[in-house]
């Protein structure tokens, strides 16, 4: 099965699907594998709601019926920590049941059996929708790029310009060890003639602001190669 990446490209085309019967989820997997998404599969609820937790997913498959730990209870408990949509995918079909999963967070409600084409296509309209409230997450750490804002524990970082867009690539490319060479032309441009260490400088102040004052550090250095925001 694919697995989500942490670059913003393969998050707007990553799915994670959570179905307990495992024919329907592995012919959801094969149709969306054949569309170009990565996909990956939970069949009980917990699992489901732990993978939707520790990664950056474009859009959710959540079915109701779940051993363990039902799809309404996995929509309420992640919608209070992310906002990735999620779209209920199950055989329950009563306006009560669609009332409810829409109201526990849910952006779109789709009824069993379905066609393909269509469930395609609300897809892709979630993940229209999810771009334009992109929330990325690693632990304790929340950047969310429209609002230009950055977030670690439940306090806000007070981050310049600079300092911004340099955590928001680190955390697009999270565990992923990056070069100064990559950072300074992802970040300040391919054409920057200012001073060659100016990476190795807001690293400093960044860690000063997201890394110092909380007791576990996200920011790491690679010796000789570079930097990477790594999860705990």
């Amino acid at each position: 099965m694919g697995v989500a990446g942490v670059d913003g490209s393969s998050i707007a085309s990553s799915v994670l699907v959570v179905e307990d019967e495992r024919r329907i989820a592995r012919l959801i997997e094969l149709e969306l594998v054949h569309e170009g998404f990565h996909v990956e599969l939970a069949f009980d609820g917990a699992t489901g709601l732990r993978l939707a937790l520790e990664k950056n997913f474009g859009v959710i498959l959540l079915d109701l019926m779940l051993p363990g730990m039902s799809g309404l209870e996995v929509c309420r408990t992640l919608r209070k920590q992310k906002r990735t949509p999620i779209i209920i995918l199950t055989a329950r079909d009563s306006t009560g049941d669609k009332v409810e999963g829409l109201d526990a967070g849910a952006d779109d409600y789709v009824t069993k059996p379905f066609v393909t084409d269509e469930l395609l296509a609300r897809i892709r309209a979630a993940l229209r929708r999810g771009m334009a409230r992109e929330e990325l997450v690693a632990f304790d750490l929340q950047v969310f790029p429209e609002e230009r804002r950055a977030v670690r524990a439940g306090q806000n970082l007070e981050l310049t310009t600079r300092e911004f867009d340099l955590l928001h690539f680190l955390l697009r490319n999270v565990d992923k060890v990056l070069s100064r060479d990559v950072i300074l032309r992802r970040v300040w441009g391919y054409d920057f003639e200012g001073e060659t260490n100016v990476v190795d400088v807001y690293i400093r102040y960044l860690r000063m602001k997201v890394d110092e004052p909380f007791s576990t550090p996200l920011i790491h250095t690679i010796r000789g190669v570079g930097y990477v925001l790594r999860r705990p």
